[in-house]
């Protein structure tokens, strides 16, 4: 696999970033976490821009989720039902996050990327609720924002161990979902405060 993406990152740049983004996002088998983690290690080669990769990788997570969404809205889920076990998104998975947006809502968009198996389906979960897509955006985006740089930021310090990641991303998906909930509701109280000092 590292050779695998050390051919195609070296070959299209952050163009292969985006496109790759997009693939693993609408559920090709790209591994994302296993990318994003070996793009920060180019960083830390110096062979790719910190920023250039960010903005590339949240660029492609965006587009990818967005997409997601739309087949969502236009095919619905027999669609998904039918076709999704051909790119690994089976039943069992489509019933698990059906399970997990009924109860978190929008709030799994933000976390989803965090958790094997349901960033795939989430979104275009959305879609078929036909969830208001400015809201969609708010959720999504936002956590792929923090997903792409958590684990490009994890390449680039962890260097020559940059695999290890993917060892325990699973292990470990967890903790990254206690993070990100306490990063959503500081925001989500500095967005009532602020919204209350502009009232007054």
């Amino acid at each position: 696999m590292e050779h695998y993406l050390a051919h195609f990152i070296s070959h299209y740049g952050y163009i292969g970033i985006i496109i790759a983004m997009v693939g693993g996002i609408i559920g090709l088998p790209v591994p994302d976490e296993t990318l994003l983690t070996f793009v920060g290690y180019n960083v830390h080669k110096g062979e790719m821009s910190y920023i250039g990769s960010l903005v590339s990788g949240y660029i492609g997570a965006s587009v990818g989720i967005s997409v997601s969404y739309l087949l969502g809205v236009l095919l619905g889920i027999p669609f998904l039902q039918k076709y999704g076990p051909k790119i690994h998104i089976t039943e069992k998975k489509i019933n698990y996050t059906r399970r997990l947006f009924n109860k978190f809502g929008p709030f799994l968009l933000f976390i989803g990327y965090f958790i094997p198996g349901v960033r795939h389906v989430t979104a275009y979960l959305a879609g078929v609720t036909r969830m208001p897509f400015l809201k969609f955006i708010l959720y999504s985006w936002s956590g792929a924002l923090i997903w792409v740089f958590t684990f490009i930021t994890l390449g680039r310090k962890l260097g020559q161990e940059w695999h290890l990641v993917h060892k325990y991303v699973g292990h470990y998906s967890r903790y990254a979902i206690l993070l990100c909930l306490t990063i959503f509701i500081i925001l989500l109280f500095y967005m009532k405060f602020r919204k209350k000092r502009i009232e007054t």
